[in-house]
């Protein structure tokens, strides 16, 4: 039989990914001559192949005899297809067996059917894995598919049952958000029923709309000017709340959702990334949108700019308040990144902060929950800089903010992407 070409793609997708490269990246460049139903089939395999790796990386060990570290990583990947497969996806066993048997190199044939077979009699039953009870970190590093370090970090700063319920949001899938650019989240959501889509209001202080599961996206962005954003990403644009007709210097953009969210609420933005590759996304929105964003590409170390009104600096940050759209960040990184990264970050806002007048906004933000580079990061800041002051704005749900007034959106309470931010205002003197 031969391997269909939705497998092979997403062989070579988890081949680039154990490489470093991220999910996303790989996915677009080896499904884009795909179609429509294979690239689903190929996206539902990869992404949900990363989200479960280290469950399945558990059940796979038990039918081997010996480590997974042994093995041949491309041999790995196939067997990890092939299970999740089995476990997870309405494959049948025989097609599911045969088809990683023909993915595999001929010496590994046989390992992989024999692996493969095991476990589809064997299935995946709770005693199978360590004891929630009696082995927390264990059971969420197995059964809940995430790296041992970065459990025991959020076990040791948060209630365990809020820890399991972040693992468990990260184990599924998004829905699918937009954030409408004109007119009210009730009058998008009308438009696109109308249009034959199933869409609701999210609320909860934030102004998006979620689609049903399977929509179209490129069809919904034909019915309406709006941009596909989750609810905490779309709060940070209420959260910087400019003055009135003044500038804002998006200084991370790329993407570019925060700018063209800003840009649709009538200020000018000049939205600058170190990335030349992902300022062409933002610059196909701004096309597409008729928005007034100028992008340029500059560090946000050296502002390309002189003094203007706002800065927004929306910093590269480990994401883990993202893990459920981005599952292969929670295997790219380590111990040591949000240290690393808060190191990068202090650099940054110290470039924007040289841009922001007396009287002016400088506004940080992230989409993780490590303190490092939240919390901490702007605390420290602040000692270095007696200048600024936290000030936050009245745009935003009290609910979604922490005690001093940061923006702090945690996935267990909403149901959203993990977000935080600071709104810091420079005094006069």
């Amino acid at each position: 039989m031969a391997v269909t070409p939705a497998r092979r793609a997403a062989l070579s997708v988890l081949r680039a990914a154990s490489r470093g490269r991220r999910l996303d990246l790989a996915f677009s460049q080896e499904a884009r001559l795909l179609g429509d139903r294979e690239r689903r089939f190929a996206h539902e395999l990869t992404y949900g192949t990363n989200r479960l790796r280290g469950r399945l990386d558990h059940l796979l060990s038990l039918c081997l005899h010996r480590g997974l570290d042994e093995l041949n990583p491309e041999l790995l990947d196939i067997l990890r297809l092939g299970a999740y497969q089995l476990l997870h996806m309405e494959v049948p066993d025989y097609a599911a067996v045969s088809q990683a048997v023909e993915l595999a190199p001929a010496k590994g044939a046989g390992l992989v059917n024999a692996v493969l077979r095991a476990i589809g009699r064997r299935g995946e039953k709770p005693e199978d894995f360590p004891c929630p009870e009696s082995e927390l970190g264990a059971w969420l590093e197995t059964w809940g598919s995430h790296p041992r370090w970065l459990v025991d970090r959020w076990l040791s700063r948060y209630p365990a049952d809020d820890v399991k319920d972040l693992v468990q949001l990260n184990n599924v899938q998004p829905p699918l958000t937009l954030l409408p650019l004109t007119g009210s989240p009730e009058d998008a959501a009308r438009r696109l029923n109308e249009d034959g889509m199933v869409a609701q209001v999210v609320g909860r202080g934030t102004r998006c709309v979620e689609l049903a599961a399977g929509t179209d996206v490129t069809r919904a962005l034909a019915v309406l000017p709006a941009i596909m954003q989750d609810p905490g990403a779309s709060l940070v644009v209420e959260y910087v709340d400019p003055p009135t007709g003044g500038w804002v210097a998006d200084l991370c953009a790329a993407p570019g959702g925060k700018s063209i969210g800003l840009a649709a609420r009538g200020f000018p933005v000049l939205a600058a990334d170190r990335s030349e590759r992902r300022l062409s996304i933002l610059r196909e929105n701004v096309v597409r949108t008729g928005l007034p964003v100028a992008g340029v590409v500059a560090y946000a170390e050296q502002p390309p700019l002189g003094r203007v009104p706002t800065v927004l600096l929306d910093v590269p940050c480990t994401g883990t308040g993202t893990l459920r759209r981005h599952p292969d960040a929670r295997w790219r990184m380590g111990p040591g990144d949000p240290a690393a990264l808060a190191i990068v970050q202090g650099g940054i806002l110290e470039g924007g902060a040289s841009a922001v007048p007396m009287g002016g906004l400088l506004v940080y933000s992230t989409c993780t929950l490590e303190p490092e580079e939240n919390q901490e990061q702007v605390d420290t800041f602040l000692l270095r800089h007696p200048d600024f002051r936290l000030e936050p704005p009245d745009t935003v749900d009290t609910t979604h903010l922490d005690a001093y007034g940061r923006l702090t959106v945690l996935p267990w309470r909403t149901g959203f992407d993990g977000t935080f931010a600071a709104r810091l205002r420079r005094l006069a003197g």
